[in-house]
C-alpha cells in the first residue's frame, strides 16, 4: 500500500506517545523512531499524552480532522486506548511497541526491537484484526486486542503498573504475578457459552483469562493457539495450583506454551459471561476495566492495522 495515498502534509499521519510505558523507556526510543518517520518521507505529528482519556480525546479530534493513519507507541494498554476511539471504515492503526508487554506486536510478527518494529510498520500492509469487547457488570464496554481475564492475572496487573512498572519486558509480569500468588484466594467462577453447545465451566482458578492473542504478559504462552483474525477467542482456565505448582509451569508458558494438564482448561469461543463466586475486577492488557460478571464477545475483523505481510 502506497501511504502517499491517506497521508500528506495537509493531513499528516498522527502517533500518540504514552512517555509512561515501558517503565518511561519510551522517551529513549522517540528520537529514533522519528527518523524512521523522516527515511520514509512521511508527514507525521508526534503527540505525547498523559493518560487513556487524554489519548483517546486526542484520537477523536485527529479523526475529525480527517487523519486517517493513526499509531499508538507505548505498549498493549496504550493501544487499547487508541483502538476505542478509532473505529472506523476508513481508519488504519499501527502499534508502534515500546511497552512492558507488547503481545499485540508479537502476534502481528513485529520485531522486539522498537526501531525495527517501527521501519517493519512503515513498510507493512493493511490488515484486518479482530478485536475482544467486554461488557461489565456496571455497564461499561471496552474493546481490546490481546489478553483479559479475573483472577491472579488481573491482581498482579496492579503490582506490574506499580512496584515492578521498572523492569524489563516478562521479568515484571512474572515478578507481579508471583507477588500477587502471597496470599491469593482462589476464585469460583462459572464460565457460560450464549448461543453455543459448549457446556457451562465451574471450577475454583488461580485465573480465568480470555484471549486474541497466543500470549499475555510479555510472551507467556497462555493460549499458543490464539489468531487475532479468525473470528475467536480463547478462554483459558488455570485451576488452583500451590507456589511450587506455578514455578513449574512458567518455564512451559515461557517456552512452548504446551500445558496439557488437567489443572488448565482451553476453550474456543465466540461468546461467554464469566460470573465470579466473589467481587473481583476484569482487566483486559494490563488495564482494569470493571467488575464481574462480565460478559465477552468476539468482533471479528473490528479494526485495520498496519502490519507485516503475512506468509
Amino acid at each position: 500500500m502506497d501511504l502517499s495515498s491517506i497521508v500528506s502534509r495537509e493531513f499528516p499521519a498522527v502517533v500518540f506517545v504514552n512517555p509512561a510505558a515501558g517503565g518511561g523507556r519510551t522517551a529513549d526510543y522517540l528520537p529514533r523512531i522519528r527518523r524512521i518517520f523522516e527515511a520514509h518521507a512521511l508527514p507525521t505529528e508526534f503527540v505525547l499524552t498523559k493518560s487513556a482519556v487524554e489519548l483517546e480525546a486526542w484520537t477523536r479530534e485527529s479523526m475529525a480532522s480527517r487523519r486517517r493513519l493513526l499509531l499508538a507507541m507505548g505498549g498493549d494498554g496504550t493501544f487499547q486506548g487508541l483502538a476505542n476511539a478509532a473505529i472506523g471504515p476508513d481508519i488504519l492503526l499501527g502499534v508502534l511497541p515500546t511497552g512492558g508487554g507488547n503481545d499485540l506486536a508479537a502476534a502481528l510478527g513485529l520485531p522486539k526491537n522498537p526501531v525495527a518494529a517501527a521501519d517493519a510498520v512503515l513498510r507493512g500492509q493493511p490488515r484486518r484484526i479482530d478485536l475482544v469487547r467486554v461488557r461489565t457488570a456496571e455497564g461499561h464496554e471496552r474493546l481490546y486486542a490481546g489478553g483479559g481475564g479475573v483472577g491472579l492475572d488481573a491482581e498482579a496487573a496492579g503490582y506490574a503498573r506499580g512496584a515492578y512498572r521498572r523492569l524489563p519486558g516478562r521479568l515484571r509480569y512474572v515478578a507481579a504475578a508471583l507477588r500477587a500468588l502471597r496470599g491469593f484466594t482462589p476464585l469460583q467462577v462459572r464460565a457460560e457459552f450464549p448461543e453455543s453447545e459448549l457446556p457451562s465451566i465451574e471450577s475454583n482458578v488461580l485465573l480465568a483469562g480470555v484471549l486474541n492473542t497466543p500470549t499475555y504478559g510479555a510472551g507467556l504462552r497462555l493460549a499458543p493457539e490464539a489468531q487475532i483474525s479468525d473470528g475467536w477467542f480463547d478462554a483459558v482456565f488455570v485451576d488452583d495450583l500451590s507456589l511450587w505448582g506455578v514455578v513449574k509451569l512458567l518455564p512451559r508458558l515461557m517456552q512452548s506454551g504446551d500445558m496439557r494438564v488437567p489443572e488448565v482448561k482451553r476453550i474456543r469461543a465466540k461468546r461467554m459471561k464469566l460470573i465470579t463466586d466473589r467481587p473481583c475486577m476484569f482487566h483486559a492488557d494490563g488495564e482494569i476495566i470493571g467488575p464481574a460478571p462480565v460478559e465477552i464477545d468476539v468482533v471479528p475483523r473490528a479494526i485495520q492495522m498496519l502490519a507485516p505481510v503475512v506468509d
